[in-house]
């Protein structure tokens, strides 16, 4: 039972269970979607349940699947020399190891311990929630109870657009059905469920949308949340000037390469600064 609950089975459920919740709240209540349905125009409504089901969908895609996760396998090599050219030379820019990691996996007995320290990428870093070093990490988003890394980021933002989508929809349908009432008390009584999915759909509202432009800031400079808010403590940062970001290319090429999925980037590419020849 608690591994089921360590794996996110209850923040899903619960994610699941009030996505359901407000929408048969939207649907049973009287508001454009049931007037719609009532009238037989069911156009309206079925996109807006596919909307959900697509969200739904999304938010289980990212939850569920790999981040980015460093495989352990490349215990105790070094550097290779594409990546090691990607490295100024006069910069402090290097390698680190994860000692995290190393405590959680066993080393063979005839093995000096510092020789199994695990490679950790440039811009990995490792998440005490998951146990695993994340490429790319971002951030750990208890809401999905999972990593934000390489490989799912581009998805975590779909998600988060198709998810703003749906929450402007919802609210557009919530206040349509809110009538007006003779006496406060009278109004209050007639509209309590719609008014409390207003409050719960306007506070998610907020918080995606502040996602959203924060990450799009980010993927614009082309940073991490990570690198972010704690650039002075990473080690191929915290000796830049605080206006520098060694990885980034422009707004432009920096969307470009995030949304682009018709090539593979390699996101720990080093680029001198306005210049745009990468070392």
């Amino acid at each position: 039972m608690k591994s089921i609950f360590r794996s996110g089975f209850l923040v899903r459920a619960l994610h699941t269970l009030l996505t359901w919740v407000l929408t048969l709240t939207l649907f049973l209540h009287n508001t454009d979607l049931r007037r719609y349905e009532e009238r037989g125009e069911l156009l309206l409504p079925a996109l807006f349940f596919l909307l959900i089901m697509l969200s739904v969908l999304l938010y289980f895609r990212v939850s569920l699947m790999d981040p980015g996760f460093v495989l352990s396998d490349t215990a105790g090599q070094s550097p290779d020399d594409e990546t090691v050219a990607m490295i100024p030379q006069s910069s402090t820019l290097r390698q680190r190891r994860c000692g995290y990691c190393h405590l959680q996996r066993p080393s063979p007995p005839s093995m000096c311990p510092c020789v199994s320290l695990e490679q950790q990428p440039m811009r990995a870093k490792h998440c005490q929630t998951c146990k695993r070093c994340v490429r790319r990490f971002d951030h750990h988003c208890p809401w999905i109870e999972n990593c934000v890394g390489e490989r799912n980021h581009r998805w975590f933002m779909v998600y988060l657009l198709v998810q703003m989508l749906a929450l402007l929809w919802a609210l557009h349908i919530v206040l349509s059905g809110i009538s007006p009432g003779a006496t406060w008390e009278l109004w209050l009584w007639a509209n309590g469920v719609l008014l409390a999915a207003l409050a719960v759909i306007g506070v998610f509202s907020a918080v995606v949308l502040l996602l959203l432009g924060c990450h799009f800031y980010l993927i614009s400079i082309n940073s991490t949340t990570w690198e972010f808010m704690s650039r002075h403590r990473i080690s191929y940062l915290k000796n830049c000037d605080s206006e520098e970001n060694p990885f980034d290319r422009g707004p432009l090429c920096n969307l470009w390469d995030f949304f682009c999925i018709c090539r593979t980037v390699v996101w720990e590419q080093v680029y001198h600064r306005n210049t745009p020849n990468p070392v």
